[in-house]
C-alpha cells in the first residue's frame, strides 16, 4: 500500500448513537490517530509544541496545558460519564484538590461521615486551614441534610458507594435538594465507575475519580480525572491545571485509556464474584457483619438498584470474634488476596483500614461512623471466585 501524508479521516461521533457502554469504553469520542492512522492514541512524549507564528498552532502549546495523549483519555472519559468535559489529573487527590479550590473562605461544604481517608485529611488538614468549614453527617438521612444546610454551604460532596462501610446515598434524592438551594453536587464514582453509575444522569454536577482504581483496572498507574457539563467547573478545572499542573503524563495517560478499553469485562467480573464472596460470608459461622450493597438485608439495597447497574466489586466485614488482634490474623492468611491499600485492580486485594487507607481519620470520628478497628475490606478481583472463596475459608480456619 502507498504511504500517504494525508490525515486519516475521523471517525463519526459515535456518541450520536445509542450505542451500549461495552462499545463506548472502548469507543466513545475516539478515532484513529490523524497523521498514521494509529488505532490506539500515541504517546506524546513531548513538553512543547512547534507554532506556525506566536500564538498558532495546531491545537496544543504547552503539555502541561494540553497533550494529545491525555486529551484521548479525556475525551473517552468525558464520553463514559455523559458530561461535556473532562480534566484528568496526575492522582485523584489532585482532581480533588483542583475542584476545591473553587471555594473561597467561608464556604462550607457538606460531606457524608463514611469517607475515604485521603479526602477527610484533604479536607480537615489542607483546606479547614484557609477558612473552609467541612460538615461530616449521614447523608443517607435527606431530613438530616436539609437540617445542615445553611446560607453558606457551597457545595456537598457524595461518595457512593462509601468507602469501607458500602453506604448508599441517593444521588437523584440528594442533587434535587441541591439543585433548589444553588449548591454544586459533586460525586465521588471511584468505586462504582461509570460502568455500574453515572452520576450526571442523576443530578450531579461534577464527577471525580480515582483513575488509579477500577478505570486504569491494573494497578500499574497512578491518576485522577473530573468529568462536568457545568460551565463554571469547567472553566475553574481547566484553569487549575494551567495554574497548578498537577497533570498526568503521557504515559500514565496511554495506561489509563488501554485500562479503560476493558473496564466493562472487569467490572462485571468483580461484581459476579463479589456477590459469590458476599453470600459465602454471610453463612459462614466465624463472620460478623457483612457489608455489601447487594445483599437484600442492606438498608441501600433498594437505592443501589435504581441508581448502579450492579453492586460493585468491593465488600467489607466482621468477624465474630470482633477483635483487632483476630482480624489482622487473618488477613495475614490470605494467600491469593494480597494484602495492600488500594483497590479496583484485576487481582483481590486485602486491606485494613483502620491501620491503611483510613489512618489519617481520628479514633472518634471513625467510630462515630460505624468504623470498627476490626473492620477488614476486601477488593475483589477478576480470579475464579472459587479459588477466592477457598482463599478466605482457609484463612478463616488458621485464625
Amino acid at each position: 500500500m502507498a504511504r500517504t501524508s494525508e490525515p486519516v479521516k475521523q471517525r463519526i461521533n459515535l456518541m450520536d448513537k445509542n450505542l451500549h457502554f461495552n462499545t463506548l469504553a472502548i469507543h466513545a469520542r475516539q478515532h484513529p490517530e490523524s497523521t498514521s492512522g494509529a488505532v490506539m492514541p500515541p504517546i506524546f512524549q513531548t513538553s512543547t509544541y512547534a507554532q506556525e507564528s506566536p500564538g498558532v498552532h495546531k491545537g496544543h502549546e504547552y503539555a502541561r496545558v494540553t497533550n494529545p495523549t491525555r486529551t484521548a483519555l479525556e475525551n473517552l472519559l468525558a464520553g463514559l460519564e455523559d458530561a461535556t468535559d473532562c480534566a484528568a489529573y496526575a492522582s485523584g487527590l489532585a482532581a480533588m484538590d483542583a475542584l476545591l479550590k473553587m471555594l473561597r473562605p467561608g464556604d462550607e461544604v457538606i460531606s457524608t461521615h463514611d469517607l475515604y481517608g485521603g479526602s477527610y485529611r484533604l479536607f480537615t488538614q489542607v483546606f479547614e486551614p484557609y477558612g473552609i468549614r467541612f460538615h461530616f453527617i449521614d447523608l443517607t438521612d435527606i431530613a438530616l441534610l436539609k437540617e445542615t444546610i445553611n446560607a453558606k454551604t457551597r457545595m456537598i460532596w457524595i461518595e457512593t458507594p462509601t468507602n469501607p462501610l458500602l453506604s448508599i446515598i441517593d444521588i437523584a434524592g440528594v442533587t434535587d435538594i441541591t439543585r433548589r438551594h444553588g449548591i454544586l453536587s459533586v460525586v465521588d464514582n471511584t468505586f462504582a465507575s461509570p460502568y455500574l453509575q453515572q452520576p450526571l444522569k442523576l443530578g450531579a454536577d461534577a464527577v471525580i475519580h480515582s483513575t488509579t482504581k477500577y478505570l486504569g483496572g491494573h494497578s500499574d498507574v497512578i491518576g485522577g480525572a473530573i468529568c462536568t457539563s457545568h460551565k463554571e467547573i469547567i472553566a475553574n478545572m481547566r484553569f487549575q491545571t494551567k495554574a497548578s499542573g498537577a497533570v498526568p503524563g503521557p504515559m500514565d495517560s496511554y495506561l489509563t485509556l488501554r485500562g479503560i478499553k476493558t473496564l466493562a469485562v472487569r467490572m462485571q467480573r468483580s461484581c459476579d464474584n463479589a456477590h459469590k464472596i458476599a453470600a459465602y460470608l454471610v453463612n459462614h459461622k466465624d463472620v460478623g457483619h457483612v457489608y455489601y450493597p447487594g445483599l437484600s438485608t442492606h438498608p441501600g439495597h433498594r437505592i443501589a438498584k435504581n441508581q448502579m447497574r450492579d453492586f460493585g466489586g468491593m465488600l467489607s466485614f466482621t468477624l465474630k470474634d470482633d477483635r483487632v488482634e483476630k482480624a489482622l490474623n487473618f488477613m495475614s492468611q490470605t494467600e491469593i488476596f494480597t494484602l495492600a491499600e488500594s483497590l479496583g485492580g484485576v487481582e483481590s486485594l486485602i486491606s485494613h483500614p483502620v491501620s491503611m487507607t483510613h489512618g489519617s481519620i481520628p479514633v472518634e470520628v471513625r467510630r462515630k461512623s460505624g468504623l470498627s478497628d476490626s473492620l477488614i475490606r476486601l477488593s475483589v478481583g477478576i480470579e475464579d471466585a472459587d479459588d477466592l472463596i477457598e482463599d478466605i475459608g482457609q484463612a478463616l480456619e488458621k485464625c
